[in-house]
């Protein structure tokens, strides 16, 4: 066979099958976990490694880095990393309604601080993962499959007592498809799972008189009670769920909300980012109520204080934060697990048969199992019980055999021949002996002190206890209701012990309505730094720092209060920005970058005009581009509520040289990177919509464009300097829109 054979084939069937073969390889052994166990496999090798490793809750705690390694070692080759994080997440009570590993040292917090490196915590299981996880794995009740390099042998499946996925949840994104699974309370699952073992028929409704929503380890009130019944039926919805408030009286009168419980999605970075929202909120004036906040929270629990003024509407500003923070925010649920083999998206009732369907399976194979070595155990017993009755003659056929073989034929089959007996009798007896093969290896393997009476009432004690046990073993695999009774015991004992009062409340609660207190309309000046920094002061104050505002700023102009600015930039966009937006106070205050209340951006645009919006209403604006464009647009058409729009249309390679307010100016001078100046009346521009390019103010040379644009009066003398030397400007000769213009002398 030729080993330099090149195979054709069609590149995008090559692209689509091995795409598919990635996507697939995300979804079923990375990404998504099991519906039977509820864990995605870097989970399940982590517990199953620590299983093998002896690391149970009873026992002292082992380095991570060991588990971590160990496990990459011989089943999950995918980098520590991931094998890490996700150890780490299994320990936080935080992030999961039930911890399964028990972690020491530093394991991160619920403000988003991460975990320390692996070589300095350590970690053990948990005593639920011990014994609803883990045990019964030596009783063939799970498939074992070969690892990837097929040294070792791993469970296709842990075999969990309890439905894992709905009681911790799961998140993971995979290709084309993620999963987001709400944690929710171990004893009310348990309860949902043993009502649909008794009534196979049970709706989704019906369930939910048992789970009644998710609960977050980190409590919080899920306020659409009433949609969760689509969402546990189609297994895709929206919950909305909001940190819980209290009230606390303060010193002098005033009233502090103390937030004690989070929505979910906020653990993490977004607590950094709830209290900067709440800061902001006092920043740009949407509310005057705040004194003070800070975050007490500590290992007790979470504790955000925020300390309100005397005569504060608190309910008001309650519903505020709900409505302008994260303090009521979503929990997007889509329940998609492997079944079969495959992804799929479940409701509440198929996740519980389906698990309910793997107990039963469990329990068959654990019984089974069990059952066979009873058996053989009675097996072995009877033998046993027979031979003590006939010992004599076993002794006579031992004494009178020359080797084991001998004997072992003797008493499986009855051969007699070249053994010794002392009497006829003895051999015929000896003939009868029907022991079976391991009855007989039994036998010859006893020792003498099984002869005591007291050994032989116990193995008789002992054999009553099997023939019970094998009774009791065909009942229950017998009989579903049996085996459904031992499921639901255990499961019991699981809540007994690990069970917990539910922590998050659902409720159907009412939409966050709040009032906006009404602003006293004020006319402020706007300051804008040659940095983009923006701030606004009342007139009074600029007024008595005129000089150094005038010197320091780049843009002012004066504006409502309750009105917008514009910025208008050599991009040709138009940024508007709430006058409430920007921080107003004292003269020295800093301000904010423009960056940080728009959508401007310094590294990519710069600007060429700023103005209140109200001023633009009564007048018209010239824009002229690079490439000479010009048109005059009525300031009407920008008054607009976008945050941004296109304030002029460009062509390919053009930007906007000049913005400029048309109040007393009569000639606009264009003068060109190529020395080239033109002056002609502004009348001669056409007025166009702000989505038109314009007309060609100036013909310019190859390579040439515009640099600079002035603005003059007839009668008003106005110089600049220019490589060196002063020029009147209305000295130039007067010329026409669309014309080359000229070079002045010298």
């Amino acid at each position: 066979m030729d080993d330099n054979r090149i195979i054709k084939t069609e590149y995008s069937e090559v692209m689509q099958k091995s795409y598919i073969d990635y996507a697939m390889s995300v979804i079923i052994a990375r990404a998504l976990p099991d519906v039977r166990d509820g864990l995605k496999p870097v989970q399940r090798r982590t517990l199953y490694d620590m299983h093998e490793l002896g690391i149970r809750y009873d026992r002292p705690y082992r380095k991570s880095a060991r588990i971590v390694g160990d496990t990459m070692g011989k089943y999950h080759p995918h980098g520590d990393s991931s094998i890490y994080d996700a150890l780490v997440v299994m320990t936080q009570e935080f992030k999961k309604g039930m911890p399964l590993v028990d972690g020491h040292g530093n394991f991160g917090n619920i403000e988003g601080d991460g975990a320390a490196a692996m070589r300095y915590t350590e970690a053990r299981l948990q005593k639920v993962t011990q014994e609803a996880f883990l045990a019964d794995l030596d009783k063939n009740v799970v498939d074992f499959i070969p690892n990837f390099d097929e040294t070792e042998k791993e469970p296709s499946v842990l075999p969990v007592k309890v439905p894992n996925l709905l009681v911790n949840g799961s998140e993971g994104i995979a290709v084309g498809m993620a999963t987001s699974i709400p944690p929710h309370n171990l004893a009310e699952v348990i309860d949902a799972a043993k009502a649909y073992m008794k009534n196979p028929d049970i709706t989704t409704k019906e369930l939910l008189r048992y789970v009644k929503g998710p609960d977050f380890p980190t409590g919080g009130i899920v306020i659409n009670k009433d949609e969760l019944l689509s969402i546990y039926e189609t297994g895709t919805g929206k919950v909305k769920i909001r940190g819980k408030v209290e009230i606390e009286k303060a010193k002098g009168g005033k009233t502090n909300l103390v937030i004690t419980e989070i929505p979910y999605p906020m653990i993490g970075a977004n607590i950094g980012k709830f209290l900067s929202d709440v800061a902001n909120l006092a920043e740009t004036k949407k509310t005057q109520d705040i004194v003070d906040i800070s975050n007490q929270s500590s290992k007790e629990g979470i504790r955000i204080v925020i300390e309100l003024k005397k005569d504060a509407d608190v309910n008001n500003f309650i519903n505020m934060l709900y409505k302008k923070t994260r303090l009521e925010d979503t929990f997007g649920v889509n329940m998609l697990a492997i079944s079969g083999g495959r992804p799929e998206t479940m409701g509440l009732k198929q996740i519980i048969k389906e698990n309910v369907d793997f107990q039963f399976e469990v329990a068959g194979r654990k019984y089974r199992t069990l059952l066979e070595k009873e058996l053989e155990r009675r097996e072995i017993q009877e033998g046993l019980i027979k031979a003590c009755n006939v010992i004599d003659l076993i002794i006579e056929i031992l004494r009178g055999s020359k080797d084991r073989a001998m004997v072992k034929s003797c008493l499986v089959e009855g051969k007699t021949d070249n053994i010794k007996f002392k009497s006829k009798e003895s051999k015929i007896m000896a003939a009868q002996l029907r022991f079976t093969e391991k009855q007989a290896n039994a036998i010859l393997d006893m020792r003498l002190y099984k002869l005591i009476g007291l050994e032989l009432e116990a193995l008789i004690k002992e054999h009553e206890e099997t023939m019970a046990n094998i009774y009791r073993y065909e009942d229950i695999l017998e009989r579903r209701d049996s085996m459904a009774t031992v499921i639901m015991n255990e499961l019991d004992a699981i809540k007994k012990e690990y069970g917990r009062p539910r922590k998050t409340v659902v409720e159907n609660g009412e939409e966050a309505v709040y009032e906006e207190k009404k602003i006293e309309e004020m006319e402020v000046i706007c300051l804008i730094d040659r940095f983009g920094y923006v701030k606004t002061v009342d007139m009074a104050t600029y007024e008595r720092n005129k000089e150094a505002a005038d010197t320091e700023n780049k843009y002012i102009f004066p504006c409502k209060n309750t009105g917008r600015i514009c910025v208008f930039t050599n991009t040709g966009q138009l940024h508007t920005i709430k006058v409430s937006d920007l921080p107003f106070g004292k003269f020295r205050d800093k301000g904010i970058p423009l960056d940080n209340v728009s959508n401007y951006s310094a590294e990519k645009e710069h600007i060429l005009l700023a103005t209140g919006q109200s001023q633009l209403n009564m007048y018209r604006v010239i824009f002229c581009t690079k490439l000479s464009m010009l048109k005059i647009v009525d300031g009407g058409e920008f008054d607009v509520s976008k945050r941004t729009v296109a304030a002029t249309k460009l062509q390919d390679g053009d930007e906007v040289v000049s913005v400029a307010v048309w109040k007393e100016q009569t000639n606009i001078v264009l003068q060109t990177a190529g020395g080239y100046f033109l002056r002609f009346p502004i009348e001669e521009i056409p007025e166009k919509k702000k989505g038109a390019v314009g007309v060609r103010g100036m013909k310019l040379g190859n390579k040439d464009y515009v640099e600079n644009i002035y603005y003059t009066q007839n009668t008003v003398e106005q110089w600049i300097e220019y490589k060196g030397k002063k020029m009147e400007l209305n000295r130039l000769r007067a010329g026409k829109r669309d014309s080359k213009g000229t070079k002045p002398r010298g």
